[in-house]
């Protein structure tokens, strides 16, 4: 009775042994192997190996740092350095500064933040844009991009092309676009029309109406202090006596301001004629708009 007592007692200390010199037993297997490894020189290749695989599974996954990530462009302007004391306008504007977009960034902004443009930037490097657009899928549901007109400050056409869609246009929409389906017979590829577009408004103050649907359908960014959207403009809407929030259309605004019809008929809208309806309305507001984002991006951020 007392040798089944201890063989009770004992067994789960004699298994907790067991257990132990298995474990040791395995460590020193191990340990006679690295040596071993270590002895015939066999570990240091071992080690090489693995940090060679590494390095290429690296460059693979675009890890590699000395590759351009982003695919799209980057904006360069000067802007003026925030000092409490004053400069001369050479030392004001010798702060250069880089806007970069990633690939994965969305393509428009919802509520763009206006700021104030570069100071060194005048007239001529003031642009106004207006895209048409037609449907694609079903139902014409997708807006894609067939026509787009770029003007000067002085309502000069520089730009002016139809433009082939991706897809295959659904729904012209020519009531509103004007686009018919001659007018893309012979019509430029998109990726054509994009290169060449983005090159004419690349460092330009870009002036349009609901702006960054355009962007959209160019699969474009542009960067907010070189953006001036005249449908977001308050000192238009009080100028027009209308709700300074209200969201408000382009031909509204030009009757209501400037005192001209736009969009009429049944021939659809044209992108030269919104384009300079656009920069007008601008001009309109330019000095005291202009003055309004320069007060307010020279504020500290709280």
């Amino acid at each position: 009775m007392s040798g089944l007592m201890l063989n009770l007692v004992c067994e789960p200390i004699r298994e907790g042994k067991s257990g132990k010199s298995r474990g040791n037993a395995k460590h020193e297997r191990f340990l006679g192997r690295r040596h071993y490894l270590e002895h015939k020189g066999l570990l240091k290749e071992k080690q090489n190996k693995k940090r060679n695989k590494k390095s290429r599974n690296t460059q693979l996954n675009g890890d590699d740092q000395s590759k351009p990530g982003a695919i799209f462009p980057k904006f360069t302007s000067y802007l003026p350095k925030k000092t409490s004391e004053p400069s001369s306008s050479a030392q004001t504007f010798s702060k250069k500064s880089t806007f970069s977009f990633p690939s994965t960034a969305s393509t428009s902004q919802r509520h763009p933040t206006h700021q104030a443009a570069p100071y060194t930037l005048g007239p001529l490097k003031y642009v106004a844009l207006d895209c048409e657009m037609v449907g694609t899928g079903p139902k014409g549901c997708r807006n894609e991009l067939a026509r787009c007109s770029i003007v000067t400050y002085e309502g000069d056409v520089i730009y002016d092309k139809y433009i082939k869609p991706i897809d295959p246009v659904t729904d012209f929409r020519t009531r509103w676009s004007g686009i018919r389906r001659q007018d893309l017979l012979h019509a430029i590829p998109f990726d054509q029309a994009q290169k060449e577009i983005v090159k004419i408004i690349t460092g330009k103050v870009v002036v349009g109406h609901a702006i960054n649907n355009d962007f959209k359908a160019l699969k474009y960014f542009h960067p907010a202090c070189q953006t001036r959207d005249t449908a977001r403009i308050p000192l238009l809407n009080q100028k027009a006596g209308l709700p300074v929030n209200e969201m408000v259309s382009l031909k509204r605004l030009t009757k209501a301001i400037l005192k001209k019809d736009i969009q009429t008929g049944k021939g659809g809208h044209s992108s030269v004629e919104d384009a300079k309806a656009t920069m007008e309305l601008y001009k309109v507001v330019e000095s005291m708009w202009e003055q309004k984002l320069s007060a307010l991006s020279s504020q500290p951020f709280s």
